[in-house]
């Protein structure tokens, strides 16, 4: 979600197999470097790998550019990375969020093979993205300070992981500012 100079992204915390509960601290977000965050729910074996082919491409940008990259740039090297797979895909729904160099939100989702969508306002992947539409449209509005967006994205995630059984038991929420990371753990129902 994106708010005033500042954006979110957060998580449920449930690790599962089917419809077995395996762990609870599994956080499917990636701090990728100090403004720029991908979510990769999906397969976990995919987005593992995933997360080690972009972690490597962007280590290798910034020795070479000697700066960080900034969101849109990473979404378009995601993009690319997921396009080579097209025949193959991680079975991943990858979402970028970060601040640009002037601390303009950017968020940008992706299917499987790369197709990007960007939105001013929020960007929901994972199972639980039907249920959470509806409250996201509620609850956001332009402009939300980073307290007015941690507690809009902690109750559109809580409310929609309540309604979906092979999501929950905890969340994690980053609000990303210009200054400084915020991270919190949020608890969830377990059953």
């Amino acid at each position: 979600m994106a708010g005033k100079e500042c954006v979110a992204i957060a998580t449920d915390l449930r690790f599962g197999i089917r419809n077995n509960t395996v762990g609870f601290d599994h956080s499917k977000v990636y701090r990728m470097n100090s403004t720029t965050f991908v979510g990769l729910p999906g397969l976990i074996s995919d987005a593992q790998t995933l997360y080690e082919k972009l972690a490597f491409r962007l280590n290798l940008y910034e020795l070479s550019e000697d700066k960080e990259m900034s969101p849109k740039t990473f979404a378009s090297m995601l993009q690319s990375v997921l396009y080579e797979k097209r025949f193959g895909p991680f079975f991943v729904e990858p979402v970028v969020a970060g601040l640009d160099a002037n601390g303009k939100p950017y968020l940008c989702g992706m299917d499987l093979i790369g197709a990007p969508e960007s939105s001013q306002d929020f960007i929901l992947a994972g199972t639980s993205a039907q249920a959470m539409f509806g409250l996201a449209e509620t609850l956001w509005r332009p402009d939300m300070n980073p307290d007015e967006l941690f507690e809009t994205i902690s109750q559109t995630l809580l409310n929609a992981v309540d309604r979906d059984a092979i999501a929950g038991w905890g969340a994690r929420v980053h609000v990303i500012t210009k200054d400084k990371v915020i991270t919190r753990d949020l608890k969830a129902r377990q059953d």
